[in-house]
């Protein structure tokens, strides 16, 4: 299971995926998986909008083929796309090619050069694959906005604590999230920027 700041030896699996950017820069790239939903997603970009911060959406492609609007709200307000595959599968339990065919269908709506595995897991073969048709972005922090577990509070603590130059974020523009994402995703926001970071997207 992932903790919030993955460890050097996850790290070394996926040699060139993108952990975390320039760690010389006080710059943070905040990230959302698994949308894009309209309980959800909305709430976020108005959020964002009124911080004038852009972000990344790594796309579930069959919710962008069932909410196409949402899809080119997020691109009309500036934030990047990224492949989260089409039914949010996890490498390690799909053959190969089922798995990059997935990811494929996928590619078909979303049409972006970055690529996030679900759970962050892939095989071997997946990962050189992907890797020669994408940038694979990883994280450098999650939130886990997502477990039932946690609270607004402790989500935005995982920030504060775990946040540092270059820093990839990842929240959840998801059913799971959303309520503890109402106020973490400001508070964290404010936090950030009281610290001195700049927010970033990928290039």
């Amino acid at each position: 299971m992932f903790i919030e700041q993955p460890s050097i030896y996850l790290r070394w699996l996926y040699p060139k995926a993108t952990w975390r950017m320039d760690p010389s820069e006080k710059a943070v790239y905040l990230t959302f998986d698994d949308g894009p939903i309209p309980e959800a997603t909305p709430f976020i970009l108005d959020v964002l909008d009124r911080y004038g911060i852009k972000a990344t959406f790594f796309m579930v492609g069959d919710n962008a083929r069932k909410y196409p609007h949402l899809l080119e709200e997020v691109r009309k307000r500036g934030h990047r796309i990224g492949n989260h595959t089409f039914n949010h599968i996890g490498g390690l339990k799909w053959w190969s090619w089922r798995y990059l065919l997935n990811a494929h269908k996928a590619q078909a709506i979303l049409k972006t050069d970055l690529f996030r595995p679900p759970h962050g897991w892939m095989k071997p073969s997946q990962y050189l694959r992907l890797h020669n048709r994408y940038r694979i972005i990883m994280w450098d922090l999650v939130t886990r906005d997502y477990s039932k577990w946690m609270t607004a509070e402790g989500v935005v603590n995982n920030v504060k604590r775990y946040a540092r130059n270059g820093s990839i974020i990842t929240f959840h523009d998801s059913l799971k999230s959303i309520d503890k994402l109402k106020s973490a995703l400001p508070d964290a926001i404010d936090w950030l920027i009281g610290e001195g970071y700049a927010f970033r997207i990928f290039p």
